[in-house]
């Protein structure tokens, strides 16, 4: 089995790579006779005369965001005036022109609070005659809280925390989110008045719905107070989350406060909105990868979301059906999907929705010795741990056996990371400065 594990390595990582955050922004913006061209479509989306700017600010949040940022300002070098970005601890790049702050994912601290702040003053000050470039990628929701007033940071913290354990979408989390921020759903946009904004994001989303990624502070957000209450009330968390939450969620649908900016709304006459990579490309690699290696490679899709366990049996059924009908593709094959799926905690152990992806595979497929999987976080994080995710073949559960470990005891408290951890199959990457959401493989013989 040692072949297929070394395989699916060369696979991911092929993956990661062709996901590379400031290859995409070179690949999206471009200088040609003192002008900014902003690619999309095949074609040139916009053209900016840079001579007619004042001052060009850079800002930003995400996983991805510091070697975006890096790649601005190999492009644009002194012609930047300032700005911020806020990122991932330890996701870090060489920014000479920007402050870069550190902070908190995927439960926010005081140094996102912090960035966000700084952020808006930057974009307070901006005027017409002024050009903001926006770098967002997946994470920023996190890295940029700025509670209302009345909310805390800490009963915020609380909210989101609920809602990753509940099984949410992250669609979901983030309509909870816009509505207790002041500078998501683009409220930034609104802070930046009539300034000219080119907003570059990296997708971590299914469908690449661009107002949920790092939940829209430069898009149209046309979810409303009573969608967010309706969020809280599918999870049963209405009479959970702090009174604060509740209280306010409560207010605005009773139009205490002004709903987000929606479609049509004159905040974004001046933006725009361009997704430069995603999860798509990060799936045509790992076939190509695969292809290179004399698999047969199949997408099956890069919008897969719903249930872990659910995914997993069904991503494992798919792979049988290799080994028995040659259906959907003939073996040798690499079956590859893509997208994020959900886990509803329940126990007190370490883990996340790959590790959990990798556990609950293993027990479909003991004994089937033909059958390998992985399933890895393009980040480089899955959850709160140092892993993007495990390797798990038909000799995991009867390692885990000769081990004494008990597999549904593990399953049962969520604890995925210390079970690979215990048998070696931890996929760790360490931070890859990009997130374009999961991709899983499956290899069969």
């Amino acid at each position: 089995m040692k072949d297929f594990k070394a395989e699916i390595e060369f696979i991911y990582s092929s993956a990661i790579k062709a996901v590379n955050p400031f290859e995409a922004v070179k690949r999206s913006i471009r200088m040609k006779g003192g002008k900014l061209e902003l690619s999309g479509g095949g074609g040139t989306a916009g053209s900016y005369d840079l001579d007619g700017f004042d001052r060009i600010f850079v800002v930003g949040a995400g996983k991805a965001t510091a070697p975006m940022a890096e790649a601005v300002e190999d492009l644009l070098g002194e012609r930047i005036s300032g700005g911020c970005i806020s990122v991932k601890y330890g996701y870090t790049g060489d920014v000479k022109q920007l402050e870069m702050i550190e902070a908190s994912h995927p439960i926010p601290d005081e140094n996102g609070v912090t960035a966000a702040k700084r952020i808006l003053e930057i974009l307070n000050g901006a005027g017409e005659k002024d050009l903001v470039i926006s770098l967002i990628s997946g994470g920023g929701s996190a890295l940029l809280p700025l509670p209302p007033e009345g909310v805390s940071l800490d009963d915020k913290r609380a909210a989101t925390d609920l809602l990753l354990k509940s099984g949410a979408s992250i669609h979901e989390i983030n309509t909870v989110r816009k509505h207790l921020s002041m500078v998501k759903g683009g409220n930034m946009a609104r802070a930046a008045g009539r300034a000219t904004v080119i907003n570059l994001m990296m997708s971590d989303v299914v469908g690449d719905d661009m107002d949920v990624i790092a939940s829209g502070p430069f898009v149209p957000d046309d979810t409303t107070y009573k969608s967010a209450m309706e969020v809280l009330e599918k999870y049963g968390l209405e009479g959970t989350v702090p009174p604060s939450v509740s209280d306010r969620i409560r207010s605005g649908i009773g139009g205490a406060f002004p709903e987000n900016p929606g479609t049509g709304s004159r905040c974004f006459e001046r933006v725009t909105n361009s997704v430069i990579a995603s999860n798509i490309i990060c799936l045509k690699a790992a076939a190509s990868a695969a292809a290179d290696l004399g698999y047969n490679a199949l997408i099956l899709s890069s919008m897969i979301e719903g249930d872990t366990a659910e995914a997993a049996m069904w991503h494992f059924r798919i792979a049988r059906e290799v080994v028995l009908t040659s259906n959907p593709v003939p073996a040798p094959a690499c079956i590859i999907s893509g997208g994020e799926t959900t886990v509803r905690v329940t126990g007190a152990g370490l883990g996340g929705r790959n590790m959990e992806f990798a556990m609950r595979f293993a027990r479909h497929s003991d004994g089937e010795t033909r059958i390998a999987s992985c399933s890895v976080g393009t980040d480089g994080s899955d959850g709160p741990t140092d892993a993007a995710g495990a390797y798990c073949d038909g000799t995991t559960a009867s390692r885990a056996r000769k081990a004494g470990l008990d597999m549904n005891a593990y399953t049962a408290e969520n604890d995925s990371y210390h079970f690979f951890e215990k048998l070696g199959d931890l996929i760790i990457t360490g931070p890859t400065n990009t997130n374009v959401m999961d991709i899983r493989i499956m290899l069969v013989r």
